[in-house]
């Protein structure tokens, strides 16, 4: 029997490196993007400031975040952890969470898939960080799964999903980890159809390029109902 494309995707992450370098697909032992990590977090803190969120007297902390796809807790750590009293980590690898158990301000760590994580109905959270795993889901599984988020908001909570977009006109799929690359246009309309307004957006901007080889463009999107 083939084996089906999530079994594929949790081998993948089941034999990366517990460390950032695995994280990122080894993209940052390559020459030229070791910076990679510290301009996406610095990316990432400068739209969350844009969503009034942040350490700086204009801005405010948040009291429950979720980490989805946490991977090693890279996000955890470096952005949320600083904005947010608690953080929540969703990540369906017990390896790689097992770098972050003890961490203070990690809650609860639930190593099940985004498909399948179901939090109980009275569990909000102010702020939650989807960055880098939409691609492993399908098209129904994310619009399922933003559901699920919605309902999990709190009345002033925000949903920040970070992705790496398409730019050939078609989605893109890697045979290395089955994940699939989508198109700005087809994100916007999987959001509108889980019920989810688009209250902001941006690139990530700064990311290394050398003649031969670019990343993919990413973009953030803050979320609400």
């Amino acid at each position: 029997m083939a084996t089906q494309p999530r079994e594929k995707q949790l081998q993948y992450w089941q034999g990366a490196s517990a460390d950032v370098a695995g994280m990122l697909g080894g993209v940052t032992n390559v020459k030229g993007f070791s910076s990679v990590s510290r301009i996406d977090l610095q990316g990432s803190r400068t739209f969350l400031a844009r969503l009034g969120i942040g350490l700086k007297s204009d801005r405010k902390t948040v009291k429950v975040a979720l980490d989805a796809g946490a991977g090693i807790g890279r996000i955890t750590e470096n952005l949320l952890l600083k904005v947010a009293s608690e953080v929540d980590v969703l990540e369906p690898v017990e390896k790689l969470t097992d770098a972050i158990k003890g961490t203070p301000g990690v809650r609860h760590i639930f190593n099940v898939g985004l498909e399948d994580w179901k939090p109980d109905e009275d569990v909000k959270y102010d702020l939650i960080w989807t960055q880098w795993c939409l691609c492993y889901l399908t098209e129904q599984q994310i619009i399922d799964y933003l559901q699920v988020c919605k309902g999990a908001l709190s009345a002033t909570g925000v949903i920040v999903v970070k992705e790496n977009l398409s730019t050939t006109g078609q989605d893109h799929f890697d045979e290395t980890d089955s994940s699939t690359t989508r198109e700005d246009e087809k994100y916007q309309s999987l959001f509108k159809q889980a019920g989810l307004r688009l209250v902001k957006t941006e690139l990530q901007r700064g990311l290394p390029e050398l003649p031969n080889r670019r990343l993919f463009p990413v973009r953030m999107y803050a979320l609400r109902p």
